[in-house]
C-alpha cells in the first residue's frame, strides 16, 4: 500500500516525488512511456532558474531524480494501462501489476504532436523543436519555419521573430483555426512570411543538423526547398489522459481540470504539470505544480489519520 502514487517522471512528477519524500511519504514514481517527460528530449535549458550558464535537459531530470532518490522515492518504469478511482484505495496498473495508493499524482505530462515525418524525432534538439519559448534563443540572426494555423502557430511566429532573421509560417491550407487578431498580428510582422497551402515533406539535415525543407503545394504539387535552420512544430499537444476518461473531469481536448491549485474532481487525486496545464507548458510551473500536489497529498494524509 502506498502513502503517495506519482504517474509521470517529468518536472511536475520528479518535483512532486522530492516533497513527498522529504516529508516521508515514500512516493513510488511510475515513469511513464516516456521517462524524464518532455526535458528528456531538448537539448539546452537555459531557462530554468539557477543555472546561469544553462544545463542539458536529460541532466536536469536527472539530477532531479537522484535527489528524490535521496529522500527514499522509489521509481518503476512502465506505462499505466489501466486506473480505478471508483473506491479507496485506488488501484493502478502498470506492466500488469496492480499497485494500490492511498493518493495518487498524475504527472502523466502532455506529448507534442509532431508532423510524423522520417527522422523528425531524431531532430529534436538539431534544428527540430516544439517550444519556442524553450529554444529560441539559439536562433538568433537565423531563418527558421514555424508549421501551423492556430493561435499557438501565429504566437510563436510572433515570439520568434524577436531572435530570427526571418520566419516561414507553413500551414497546409489557405485559412486558418487561428483568431483573426492572431492572424492579423502575424501577417503584420515584416519578419513572418506565409507560406500556403504546402504540406513539409522532408526536413533536409543532410550532417544530422536542420538546413532546409522540403515542401509539396497541396493543390499543385509542385516542389520548392527553403534554405533554413530550425523547424518548430506548431500543431498542438495531447495530454496523455486516456486512462482516466470516465474518471476525471477533463475539457474537450482532454486536459484534467483542477481547482484549488492541484485538485480534481476525486478527493485525494491531485494533477500537475502539463496534463492539467496546456497554457504555460514551462519546466518550472510544471515544477511548480509538483509541490503544490505533494503539499496536498501530506495535508489529505495528515487530515485522514488525524
Amino acid at each position: 500500500m502506498q502513502n503517495v502514487l506519482i504517474i509521470g517522471s517529468g518536472c511536475a512528477g520528479l518535483t512532486a516525488a522530492i516533497y513527498a519524500a522529504r516529508a516521508n511519504l515514500k512516493p513510488l514514481v511510475l515513469e511513464g512511456h516516456e521517462p524524464g517527460g518532455q526535458l528528456s528530449l531538448t537539448t539546452h535549458v537555459e531557462n530554468f532558474p539557477g543555472f546561469p550558464d544553462g544545463i542539458m535537459g536529460p541532466e536536469l531530470i536527472e539530477n532531479m531524480k537522484r535527489q528524490a532518490a535521496r529522500f527514499g522515492a522509489e521509481f518503476k518504469s512502465g506505462a499505466v494501462t489501466e486506473v480505478d478511482l471508483s473506491k479507496r484505495p485506488f488501484t493502478v496498473t502498470v506492466n500488469g501489476e496492480q499497485h494500490q495508493t492511498k493518493t495518487l499524482i498524475v504527472a502523466a505530462g502532455a506529448s507534442a504532436r509532431l508532423l510524423g515525418l522520417k527522422g523528425e524525432k531524431e531532430l529534436i534538439g538539431r534544428g527540430v523543436s516544439t517550444c519556442a519559448t524553450c529554444d529560441g534563443y539559439f536562433f538568433r540572426g537565423k531563418p527558421i519555419a514555424v508549421v501551423g494555423g492556430g493561435d499557438s502557430a501565429m504566437e510563436e511566429a510572433n515570439f520568434l521573430s524577436r531572435y530570427a532573421n526571418r520566419v516561414y509560417l507553413i500551414h497546409r491550407r489557405n485559412d486558418f483555426r487561428a483568431s483573426k487578431i492572431m492572424i492579423d498580428r502575424a501577417k503584420a510582422n515584416e519578419k513572418v512570411e506565409f507560406v500556403t497551402p504546402y504540406v513539409v515533406e522532408e526536413i533536409i539535415s543532410p550532417q544530422g543538423l536542420v538546413c532546409g525543407v522540403k515542401l509539396r503545394h497541396t493543390e499543385t504539387k509542385e516542389l520548392k526547398e527553403i534554405t533554413l535552420d530550425g523547424v518548430f512544430v506548431a500543431i498542438g499537444h495531447d495530454p496523455n489522459t486516456k486512462v482516466f476518461k470516465g474518471q476525471l473531469d477533463m475539457d474537450e481536448n482532454g486536459y484534467l481540470i483542477t481547482s484549488h491549485g492541484p485538485k480534481t474532481n476525486v478527493e485525494g487525486v491531485f494533477a500537475a504539470g502539463d496534463v492539467q496545464d496546456h497554457h504555460y507548458r514551462q519546466a518550472i510551473t510544471a515544477a511548480g505544480s509538483g509541490c503544490m500536489a505533494a503539499i496536498e497529498a501530506e495535508r489529505y494524509l495528515s487530515a485522514k489519520s488525524a
